[in-house]
């Protein structure tokens, strides 16, 4: 069983997402490890970069905070090596199909392995384009993590079918942010994968509360929080540690 599998075998999982490098590097450190503890199941970690088209514009602005905090992407490596000497908390890089071409795809998934990053999520990748980067992620042992919308329709069980990992249900169309009411599409997104293939569901896009995270818990495995996280570290800054650990701990008391 791969890291990423152990992350559904003991009921409803946490995905918290944070920006790594904002505010600086040494911060995203110190809330892997404490997000870990609090009960985060697996943390995504988005790469900065600056032009993220997924992204509403609190991921976005924490992107621009990172790069002018001098992160790059070998130091977000160095960074996970750190980590994995003291916490085998599984971790997916969010990033853009753009910086890993500009990075070499091979060395960046060989990276991936070698500081023990478990899985990749490229959201401006689609499923048709998958095999510039499917063959290196097989290679290395890193999940290529798949994504659907309410807008995949028809291609739904074709994504599923060869999904690995998880499948990322991203829950309202439009870019990433906090929402009040998350569309109904998404029970029947699920219901369409697991006629399938048995494949961990994970929601995200939009959920920011604990009422809602217990919500999506009911219809799913999993549930993905970014933007309302990335708020707090916006907030709080260098300070924001203790403020983002309290929430993940509420938010996961929240779908046990």
């Amino acid at each position: 069983m791969n890291k990423v599998e152990k992350v559904f075998a003991n009921g409803k999982a946490f995905i918290p997402f944070i920006t790594a490098g904002d505010p600086n590097l040494e911060i995203t450190e110190q809330l892997v490890l404490q997000m870990a503890e609090a009960g985060a199941d697996l943390i995504e970690l988005g790469i900065p970069f600056s032009d993220p088209v997924a992204e509403g514009p609190v991921i976005q602005e924490a992107d621009y905070r990172a790069l002018a905090s001098g992160t790059t992407t070998d130091k977000i490596f160095a960074m996970v090596k750190r980590i994995r000497e003291k916490c085998d908390v599984p971790i997916a890089f969010m990033t853009y199909i753009n910086p890993v071409f500009t990075y070499g795809v091979d060395r960046f998934m060989k990276n991936c392995q070698e500081v023990g990053v478990d899985a990749v999520i490229v959201p401006d990748t689609p499923f048709e384009e998958k095999e510039e980067l499917q063959p290196y992620c097989t290679k290395y042992d890193v999940k290529l993590i798949s994504m659907i919308a309410p807008t995949s329709h028809d291609r739904i069980q074709m994504i599923a079918r060869e999904a690995e990992g998880f499948i990322y249900c991203v829950s309202s169309m439009g870019v990433t942010g906090v929402r009040s009411e998350i569309s109904n599409d998404v029970e029947g997104m699920i219901k369409a994968v697991k006629e399938v293939k048995d494949i961990p569901c994970a929601i995200g896009f939009g959920i920011s509360t604990p009422e809602q995270a217990s919500k999506m818990a009911g219809i799913s495995d999993a549930v993905i929080v970014g933007s309302a996280i990335v708020k707090i570290v916006a907030q709080y800054g260098e300070r924001c540690v203790p403020h983002v650990v309290e929430y993940v701990r509420n938010m996961k008391d929240a779908i046990r």
